[in-house]
């Protein structure tokens, strides 16, 4: 017996038209802003918190930059984007620095290289280094320890430690290192995720179609990168999967969706300027005022 809902080949699924109009969406031409007409960024407000991202890449920025752009445009936070490397390509390091200015100018992000001068990638950082403790990765340590006495940042975003990618695992326990010698005071550090997700995110950042589309064009800067693999076009769907996710592992397993369509997830470490600890899983939704212990200044 034929089950009521099963068809032959040449009859179309039902969700066909669904994916179809996707894929059309992704072939859709779009007006992207250069940096000649793009909009000035919101200023922080005076005093502001600091919320440093340690990006591994020129383009980690926009990735891990979810919740830092709420920051800024809600909160009025300073937000400042530290380049730990320049990629591994050498012919490509001045012209990934000229498009991270680009997109850091546009994002409204401050920029500074983890190596102390603009335009030089940090040398030294890899797992291997870490595991070593090679006088390079000393360096960089000390070079990265530097940079967050000087900020003083409130949050701190970077990988984390299981990434799925050499420069991001190094570049998280880049931080776990520096920040025990540089930071006396309270920081919260949110560690991003991308070519690997975490079994145990601890924070889930609601994210407007507005503030997407935002992040997209920010990528959309780094024209070497997105010419080779337009990865800028599929960040809807990966905030979309990370909403899917944070519903079970944020949330409660079995419960309900989180009721938005966009979200990025965070796991979550508390220095508290001697010890570490880990605070208990929040969701931070658009209209919240505040956001829980111990986020806000």
């Amino acid at each position: 017996m034929t089950h009521p809902l099963a068809m032959s080949h040449t009859e179309r699924p039902p969700f066909l038209d669904h994916v179809e109009a996707y894929l059309r969406a992704l072939d859709t031409p779009i007006r992207e802003h250069t940096p000649s007409n793009s909009p000035a960024p919101a200023e922080p407000k005076p005093n502001a918190p600091v919320c440093a991202i340690f990006s591994p890449h020129p383009d980690d920025e926009a990735i891990m930059g979810g919740v830092a752009l709420r920051l800024a445009n809600e909160r009025g936070w300073r937000v400042v984007n530290v380049a730990v490397t320049l990629g591994s390509r050498l012919d490509r390091r001045a012209a990934r620095w000229a498009e991270l200015t680009e997109c850091c100018r546009y994002l409204g992000f401050e920029l500074i290289a983890a190596s102390g001068t603009p335009g030089v990638s940090l040398e030294g950082v890899s797992p291997d280094g870490a595991l070593q403790k090679t006088e390079a990765w000393q360096h960089a340590v000390n070079a990265a320890a530097e940079t967050l006495a000087t900020l003083r940042p409130r949050v701190i975003i970077c990988p984390h430690e299981s990434d799925g990618h050499p420069a991001h695992i190094a570049t998280h326990h880049l931080l776990k290192a520096a920040i025990p010698r540089a930071l006396s005071g309270p920081v919260d550090v949110l560690l991003s995720e991308y070519w690997n997700t975490q079994l145990h995110p601890k924070l889930a950042v609601e994210l407007s179609p507005q503030t997407v589309a935002t992040l997209m064009q920010g990528l959309a800067f780094h024209v070497g990168e997105v010419a080779r693999n337009p990865y800028h076009l599929l960040l809807p769907a990966w905030f979309m999967d990370s909403a899917r996710r944070g519903a079970e592992r944020v949330a409660s397993v079995g419960g309900d969706a989180l009721g938005f369509p966009f979200a990025a997830l965070y796991g979550w470490s508390h220095w508290n300027g001697s010890e570490w600890s880990t605070p208990h899983a929040a969701i931070w939704r658009a209209n919240d005022a505040a956001w829980p212990h111990p986020l806000e200044a």
